[in-house]
């Protein structure tokens, strides 16, 4: 057990989000980053130590490393490929990944501060190539299917949460477009999400609790996912 006690993030970290959108700059960061520091990278780091305790107990293959650009995505964008020169994300990214893989080829559970709202993901926001080719063998599967849209509809009755991924405007060549589940295979990713203003909880420990509640809601469609990433990777090895 941790010695890192995690007592909520501070009312100066999402201020500073919140300006930060207006003061897109390096200069005006830089006067500034104590504050980024104390209000919200470091309650990020016991955040993630905290939390990730916690998910072990339910999920013991998670990953949480609260390390920078690890579990905690960086504050700085990525600007080569994109016409917004803005050096910095105006929002607080914290992934919680399964798997041996690179973090962003694995399911996991997602956390996204960006005021006025909180919220929180399960799943996976990009399919890599061969995930997308056995997730696509897997939805017209007549187990793996079925499995699926059952972890869909425990997670959607289980409270105000939505499903997401759909991204192609027809089934893919190869597919039956009369499926039953075709609207399946034209996503690119999937995931399931809850989003809402920042709730009190924010600035104490029971954010522990409120997210635990809220990711446990979605587990059956990570759960799903996990076993999908697995036998991918079997596939490559063997």
């Amino acid at each position: 057990m941790s010695d890192i006690t995690f007592n909520g993030f501070r009312s100066e970290g999402v201020q500073l989000l919140v300006d930060l959108k207006d003061n897109n700059d390096r200069k005006w960061f830089e006067s500034h980053r104590s504050t980024f520091e104390t209000g919200l990278f470091n309650p990020a780091r016991s955040f993630v130590t905290t939390m990730g305790e916690e998910l072990k107990t339910k999920v013991p293959g998670i990953n949480a490393d609260p390390r920078r650009d690890r579990s905690i995505f960086r504050i700085h964008r990525d600007t080569r490929f994109s016409k917004d020169k803005s050096p910095y994300k105006t929002h607080l990214g914290i992934f919680f990944w399964e798997g041996k893989g690179k973090k962003m080829e694995c399911s996991g559970f997602y956390f996204h501060l960006e005021p006025p709202e909180l919220s929180l993901y399960a799943g996976m926001h990009l399919f890599p190539a061969p995930t997308l080719k056995e997730y696509r063998n897997a939805v017209v599967d007549p187990v793996a299917g079925k499995q699926l849209l059952e972890a869909i509809r425990m997670v959607t009755e289980s409270g105000p949460y939505r499903t997401g991924g759909l991204y192609y405007k027809r089934v893919p060549r190869g597919y039956d477009p009369g499926h039953t589940r075709a609207p399946l295979l034209r996503h690119n990713s999937l995931w399931a999400g809850w989003s809402g203003k920042i709730p009190e909880e924010l600035y104490g420990n029971g954010l522990i609790d409120l997210c635990i509640r809220r990711f446990l809601d979605m587990l059956p469609l990570h759960r799903w996912l996990v076993e999908l990433t697995e036998k991918t990777r079997a596939a490559r090895s063997g």
